[in-house]
């Protein structure tokens, strides 16, 4: 759990640092330009992090399900090999989904005025950019999303119904409330992060209002990733303790 965890928080800061930090520039800028390179470079490595975060929480969707449903054959099926497997996959799947799509998206023309209505290059805003409506890559590009979405949700999904069906058969009430709360945590980042992606990437050509497509895109890109610690370390027992531990500290050092 805790080297899945570990590479989670390694993929969120860099799915954070490929959008805040142009967008905290260009909040501070009078030109509010970026090259044509740099905004595909950005769409895939936003996209490619963004999916890669989906398949890490299906990933310890299926590390928590083994660990509740299956405890005395855990350390036999999650071997070292095992996991390994699985943290390269959750780094490298992302990365080789979405070539297709930027490729696609790439290929479009673009003929001016090259202005983009939002703060993120998002593929909505660039498909609308263009001299001609594809419908072929937008059709290709929202399969690429329903297939990942609603394939990844419903594993995450299907894993948690095994899990609550393993808690409810177990005789001790502490052991549910420590699986409960090792699961909560998780589940509450599952509906925050394809909650808010869902809105936007199953359906692009619904035509959400410009500005609608702003907030969303601000909650998956800001307000999600900036709860998601808070979320996993303020559920814990370790890091509750640790925190104490350090506020403990402070406090005597200040009385003395």
């Amino acid at each position: 759990m805790y080297i899945l965890l570990g590479n989670f928080s390694l993929l969120e800061i860099c799915y954070v640092t490929t959008t805040v930090p142009k967008m905290l520039a260009n909040f501070l800028s009078t030109s509010k330009s970026i090259s044509f390179v740099s905004c595909f470079a950005q769409f895939y490595f936003f996209f490619s992090f963004g999916c890669d975060e989906g398949f890490y929480l299906c990933i310890m969707a299926f590390d928590r399900c083994l660990a509740i449903c299956r405890p005395l054959h855990y350390p036999r099926i999650m071997t070292r090999q095992l996991c390994t497997g699985l943290v390269i996959f959750g780094w490298s799947g992302g990365f080789i989904t979405f070539v297709t799509p930027v490729v696609l998206i790439s290929q479009l023309p673009y003929c001016g005025p090259n202005i983009i209505n939002h703060f993120v290059c998002d593929p909505v805003p660039l498909m609308m950019l263009s001299c001609s409506e594809d419908t072929t890559t937008q059709h290709v590009y929202s399969t690429f999303n329903i297939i990942f979405m609603i394939g990844t949700f419903l594993f995450i999904l299907c894993s948690y119904a095994l899990v609550m069906l393993a808690v409810l058969r177990m005789p001790s009430e502490a052991g549910k409330r420590k699986a409960f709360s090792t699961c909560a945590s998780h589940l509450t980042v599952v509906f925050l992060f394809y909650g808010s992606i869902m809105v936007m990437y199953v359906s692009p050509g619904s035509g959400h209002p410009v500005e609608v497509q702003k907030i969303v895109t601000l909650f998956y890109t800001v307000i999600t990733p900036l709860c998601n610690p808070l979320i996993y370390s303020l559920r814990n027992k370790e890091m509750k303790a640790a925190l104490q531990k350090v506020l403990g500290t402070e406090r005597a050092v200040h009385k003395t």
